[in-house]
């Protein structure tokens, strides 16, 4: 297992994070995972085994049931609660009320609470805002999440599912103030959905925040377990929940190459397509959920697949993302100004 900092901080984390959203399975969750506590203990200490210390999960998560067993998981694994990074989220709807969601100051004091009492924890290692609030002022959000550090309740903060130009504007805003600077994003990356790569990939590279991959295998499909007819193991994912949407022809071209690549490793679809999220630069850790410890295993594995340039080669040709402006015209209009040239190296 490889560890990277925490965005620009010192804090080490695992290359995978393991993630909780197959925990507890009650409402709407049942479509993700409804394991109950004794497997949760099993795979959490299966993975703390194999060297992973990163742990991420959401107070919307079984409506607040996988905060409470991944916090009776990690007291039972009988670590040291200073040995795991322990990650939560908060924004989504946990009640009946008009505040009981978003980023207001608000519901994120009272979010923060809750997710404290769930975890069986006096402090939060990162916490996240889970998604974008239209309402809410982006100077209200952030002086809350500074408030929460100032008082030990939370150490690092970052947010899930923003556009680049509102992370570039809470980081300015922080920055202006003197409060808490962003150090993560967690987002959808796939290699069968790379749009992160156009906007937001610069941006994570320049400010140096970490990248925190969720639905790294697209919600199953990229297993290469599911056949272009539609057809797919009894029970998968997919079946009853269709997300995160995908274009269908693409995901598999990818993955027929991908099987070819598997097949010369002797590994699965799912280990390739994990093994190219982790040789990308910018990617700090890919959060990996599992049922099984079987399933678990086979992702950690991944860890250990080395892809050749040719290889990356093949899977980045097939990939591609489409021309699109002003991406298209960048590289027109670029010529004779390479990125990172040195000021003392122009002439004249």
């Amino acid at each position: 297992m490889r560890y990277s900092t925490l965005g620009d901080t010192g804090l080490l984390v695992s290359e995978i994070c393991l993630g909780t959203m197959t925990f507890g399975g009650r409402g709407f969750w049942t479509a993700i995972g409804t394991l109950d506590q004794s497997v949760a203990d099993g795979i959490v200490a299966r993975a703390l085994d194999a060297g992973v210390n990163f742990i991420d999960t959401a107070d919307i998560y079984s409506e607040g049931l996988s905060e409470e067993i991944t916090g009776r998981a990690i007291a039972n694994s009988g670590r040291a609660r200073s040995d795991i990074v322990l990650a939560t989220k908060v924004f989504g709807t946990t009640g009946g009320g008009p505040n009981d969601r978003g980023a207001s100051r608000g519901h994120i004091m009272d979010g923060v609470k809750a997710s404290l009492k769930r975890l069986g924890t006096d402090y939060i290692d990162l916490y996240q805002i889970h998604g974008l609030d239209r309402i809410t002022p982006v100077e209200e959000t952030v002086r809350a999440l500074d408030d929460l550090v100032r008082q030990g309740l939370v150490r690092y903060v970052g947010v899930s599912n923003w556009p680049a130009w509102i992370i570039m504007k809470a980081l300015g805003i922080a920055e202006k103030n003197g409060w808490t600077r962003l150090s993560t994003l967690q987002a959808y990356y796939t290699i069968a959905g790379r749009d992160l790569e156009r906007e937001i990939v610069p941006l994570l590279e320049a400010e140096k925040l970490g990248l925190m991959v969720w639905s790294p295998l697209a919600g199953g499909i990229l297993s290469g377990k599911y056949g272009r007819d539609g057809t797919g193991p009894d029970g998968a994912r997919r079946t009853s929940f269709d997300f995160p949407p995908v274009n269908r022809d693409r995901v598999f071209d990818c993955v027929d190459v991908m099987r070819e690549i598997g097949e010369a490793h002797g590994v699965s679809v799912a280990r390739i397509a994990l093994a190219w999220l982790l040789h990308q630069p910018v990617v700090m850790s890919v959060i990996i959920g599992a049922k099984t410890i079987d399933q678990l295993d086979d992702n950690l594995a991944a860890t250990a697949v080395k892809l050749s340039p040719e290889e990356l080669t093949r899977l980045d040709k097939v990939s591609a993302l489409p021309p699109e402006y002003p991406g298209w015209m960048f590289e027109r209009q670029g010529g004779g100004r390479p990125a990172g040239l040195a000021l003392r190296g122009v002439q004249g």
